[in-house]
């Protein structure tokens, strides 16, 4: 299965499966055992300092022989030092979020690496193609964390026909139905970022976890669409009060105050009431935590499945 598929030849991966490049919980120990699993394990270096990234880098090739890529925020303060780092240490793949990675294309070309950047609308994808990238991530606002204002369903169709290059769907996308959902719409592969927070490899706090799995379908919101950084997360004491503050339209250097420093309070420390627990919409869905292997085994084995499902309704 997937012989054939235009991500795993680009990328040399067995499934066209991403794990999401997520800040604080995307560590080496995620990342190695997605790429061991065959998909493409990816560490989210968020604001990561140089240093801290080089040690994630070096964890990870010592964990797998596969490839695996690092998630670089262009917006992070770091950034230009963690691009050195990635080319120091000749990672494969680098996606990129937060702007545009065309200034680093031609470096990164020169050691072999692909680039693939997250898009949330059709303009960027077009635009990013015309810079050389050899792949886009087309998310939806159903993902956790940062978001466009487009929906997954809307926006991979349009993307796909916008484009040449494979076109990575992400959002909302949880098992083998979302994975078929995404190749129906002309994707490529398919980006899972909270599917791999409830995995025993990834670093998470237990009380985040254990928020997630209690989450249900109305169970997140988004924050910080004042702010031009909009981000979905489970409801909590400080969404709450995001929410009362941007209704009261308080300038932008409070929300971002507000703001500073809460993910890792959620995912390191498990201030589940007063961090962000950054999720996304699927959260309602998941109802187990299980080895890395074991989740992506299952969406394999449920492909078949699934299909014979839909040959029976479309009879």
């Amino acid at each position: 299965m997937f012989e054939n598929n235009r991500l795993c030849k680009l990328l040399g991966i067995k499934y066209p499966i991403f794990q999401g490049g997520m800040a604080w919980i995307g560590t080496s120990e995620l990342a190695s055992a997605v790429s061991n699993a065959g998909g493409l394990g990816i560490i989210g270096a968020g604001h990561m300092p140089p240093d801290l990234l080089r040690i994630e880098i070096k964890k990870t090739k010592n964990w797998t022989q596969k490839p695996f890529g690092v998630n670089i925020m262009l917006m992070s303060p770091f950034v230009k030092e963690v691009m050195q780092v990635v080319l120091e240490e000749k990672v494969p793949v680098v996606t990129t979020g937060a702007g545009n990675p065309g200034e680093y294309i031609p470096a990164l070309k020169k050691i072999g690496s692909k680039v693939i950047p997250v898009v949330a609308s059709v303009a960027l994808a077009k635009r990013l193609v015309r810079t050389g990238v050899d792949a886009v991530i087309a998310e939806g606002l159903e993902s956790g964390g940062h978001i466009g204002e487009i929906t997954t369903m809307s926006l991979v169709p349009q993307i796909v026909d916008a484009i040449d290059v494979p076109v990575i769907a992400a959002g909302g996308i949880g098992d083998a139905r979302g994975v078929l959902a995404a190749f129906s719409l002309g994707a490529s592969g398919v980006q899972m970022g909270t599917r791999f927070v409830l995995s025993n490899e990834c670093i998470a706090h237990e009380n985040y976890k254990k928020m997630v799995l209690k989450a249900r379908d109305r169970s997140t919101v988004v924050t910080g669409r004042a702010t031009g950084h909009p981000v979905r997360v489970l409801t909590n004491r400080l969404t709450r009060k995001f929410q009362e503050l941007e209704k009261a339209k308080v300038d932008v250097s409070e929300l971002e105050k507000l703001g500073a420093g809460k993910l890792n309070l959620a995912t390191h420390k498990g201030d589940v009431e007063n961090g962000s627990v950054m999720i996304g919409q699927i959260s309602g869905m998941l109802n187990e935590i299980k080895p890395v292997k074991s989740i992506i085994a299952d969406i394999i084995a449920e492909v078949q499945p699934a299909l014979e499902n839909i040959k029976n309704n479309c009879k």
